[in-house]
């Protein structure tokens, strides 16, 4: 029988799982629930468990798996196999998550960090097409990204290679939880188009539903600033531009620096589809010179919510090797 690899994506709320061919084909998929009480002191035996049953479930053993792959929120130490630092899963102590889920499953057992996992799914499987330069660039609840640059994926010293959301498009912008100003992650994620929006609300005269709805201090999220720009609204749209200009000053500066084949945008915010990637692209080519112009491709990402699971499972072909 053929070897296969378990892809695992480790969220906040829910914990996605999928068993892969070694050729990156999801066979089977599954999904718990995020139990981060106590600590988060449950997150590490349910996913022993889940993945221990699903094997006895489909009347395999151990011994059918090359690896598991892991992306995981927080700080990661590749070598050692920690986590620290991931506070949406009361993580804030250093957790062994590799002795325990090996020792639990006798699988070999690699992690990374869940923007760089994403990446590794898009340039395996995805818009990447399996080329050796590719940046992924998520925006959600925040901004975040991964860097593959001839065929490896960069970690940096600290581990912090490849966060894009850090980089500077505002000097004078809005304070960062990182504790700088004028993150991209301020004005690009889902919460800083909102935050943009009521800011630009200021000072706009004009007529406009999307301004209404701040005036009357209505719920606004960044998928209403785009949809109600797509319908035409005069001030969503100059929302938008503004979010693409920052979002084009910073893939601009990416491209610059790596040119990799294509920088892939994915996340929640990317919905909004070709309405953003074709006004990200215009500013793209402002900021460039010209052969990283000619030659460096904005691409939305291609597979969605399995990004995390796909990149993850790539993570395990190292056990190949060995």
């Amino acid at each position: 029988m053929d070897k296969k690899i378990i892809g695992i994506d480790l969220g906040g709320t829910t914990i996605k799982f999928a068993i892969l061919t070694v050729d990156g084909e999801v066979q089977q998929k599954w999904s718990i629930e995020t139990n981060i009480l106590d600590e988060g002191s449950h997150i590490v035996p349910d996913i022993i468990e889940s993945v221990n049953h699903r094997i006895s479930l489909y009347g395999m053993d151990k011994d059918d798996f090359v690896g598991i792959g892991m992306g995981t929120p927080g700080s990661v130490d590749i070598e050692k196999g920690t986590v620290i630092g991931a506070y949406n899963l009361n993580w804030t102590t250093l957790q062994s998550v590799k002795d325990q889920i090996e020792e639990g499953t006798g699988i070999p057992y690699a992690l990374d960090n869940d923007a760089n996992v994403a990446a590794l799914g898009e340039r395996w499987k995805g818009a990447g097409e399996n080329d050796p330069d590719v940046v992924f660039i998520t925006l959600g609840t925040g901004v975040g990204g991964g860097i593959v640059a001839e065929g490896k994926l960069l970690h940096g010293t600290a581990g912090c290679a490849g966060e894009v959301g850090h980089a500077t498009v505002d000097p004078n912008g809005f304070d960062c939880t990182c504790g700088k100003k004028g993150c991209l992650e301020t004005v690009a994620s889902a919460t800083g188009v909102v935050r943009l929006a009521r800011k630009l609300s200021e000072e706009y005269a004009g007529r406009s539903e999307l301004k209404q709805m701040i005036d009357d201090g209505q719920a606004v999220t960044s998928k209403d600033v785009f949809q109600y720009a797509e319908n035409g609204d005069p001030f969503a749209l100059i929302v938008v531009d503004k979010v693409c200009f920052y979002l084009g000053l910073a893939l601009g500066n990416i491209g610059n620096v790596l040119n990799p084949s294509a920088i892939v945008i994915g996340g929640g915010v990317s919905a909004a589809g070709e309405f953003l990637r074709s006004r990200v692209e215009k500013y793209f080519e402002e900021f460039t010179f010209p052969q990283v112009r000619e030659s460096t491709k904005i691409k939305l990402a291609e597979l969605g919510n399995e990004a995390g699971v796909i990149g993850a499972a790539s993570l395990a072909l190292k056990f190949m090797e060995e």
